[in-house]
């Protein structure tokens, strides 16, 4: 049995101070997908990643993005878009590896290389190929923006347009990568916040989200072009095929926890073999009666042998 997690952190020293460490002690996880780490080598936590070894893509924006994938046995293989990454054994210092990508990068993807927005490991213990993504948030359109709605400025769709770049370039890379792993007879798993609701299965409130950056008829579009029967499966939806949610977002705002009004953000999109042996998942709202972030953990366990 693999148990597999995924969780958007926002940040990992911010985690650490509502109980991520004794998550990871105790929730028995083989591997751990996390986004926004938000800290530079020098700044992570005493004892971050606990008794895992972490394959690490900070970026070079200070305090901000960062994935991690964390294993209990080394990779055989981590890659980057920025042909670099930070590696590390339980209880010892991160060293610098390169990380070259083995499948060219896709146009539109090379102004996102230094944000640390992507990592890939080939396991160790099985036959598959870990992807961790954390997708750009985005913003609205254009024509949708409407100053007294928006607690940020107007920006004319420049966030949304970035986001639509990355979607484009990525959907390519994406079957590349999925390609090439396939053909080192590995499985494929890509984790992480895609910052997209895919149905009105995965949002509370879909009625009024419908002209809101996540919810939008074009993201929700690209995520459903991403899966088939035959490339990769939603494998939360296809255990849960008639319940809303699980959410796995929700605002730190109102009572949108308690009401579990929230978004489902976070996926585990695998290889159809792989998705087939998922057996159980599981969002952990909470750990001992705290949020670990405004995100949950996404755990799935999967019956490999």
């Amino acid at each position: 049995m693999l148990r597999i997690a995924s969780a958007n952190v926002n940040g990992i020293r911010a985690a650490h101070r509502r109980g991520f460490g004794d998550w990871l002690a105790t929730r028995g996880c083989d591997v751990i997908a996390l986004q926004e780490v938000r800290a530079q080598a020098s700044k992570l936590p005493d004892g971050a990643f606990g008794d895992f070894h972490v394959a690490l893509e900070t970026g070079t924006l200070p305090g901000r993005n960062g994935v991690a994938v964390l294993t209990r046995r080394p990779p055989v293989a981590v890659r980057t878009w920025s042909g670099a990454a930070l590696l590390g054994a339980p209880d010892e210092a991160l060293t610098s590896i390169p990380a070259e990508d083995r499948v060219p990068r896709a146009r539109g993807l090379s102004r996102f290389v230094a944000e640390g927005r992507y990592l890939e490991v080939d396991l160790a213990d099985a036959p598959v190929t870990i992807a961790c993504l954390y997708l750009p948030k985005g913003g609205l359109p254009a024509h949708l923006q409407r100053p007294e709605r928006m607690r940020e400025a107007p920006d004319g769709g420049a966030k949304y347009a970035r986001k639509m770049q990355f979607m484009d370039g990525f959907a390519r890379y994406l079957t590349r990568t999925r390609r090439a792993a396939a053909a080192e007879g590995r499985e494929f798993l890509l984790m992480g916040d895609l910052n997209i609701a895919h149905t009105r299965q995965d949002l509370a409130a879909w009625r009024r989200n419908q002209q809101t950056d996540g919810f939008l008829p074009e993201e929700r579009e690209w995520l459903g072009q991403q899966l088939s029967p035959r490339t990769l499966v939603d494998v939360v939806r296809r255990l849960h095929p008639d319940e809303d949610g699980p959410y796995s977002w929700w605002s730190w705002l109102g009572q949108s926890f308690a009401k579990d009004a929230g978004w489902r953000i976070d996926y585990h999109l695998a290889t159809p073999r792989l998705a087939r042996s998922a057996v159980r998942a599981a969002v952990d709202r909470e750990h001992e009666g705290t949020r670990l972030s405004d995100h949950s953990p996404v755990v799935v366990d999967y019956d490999w042998a």
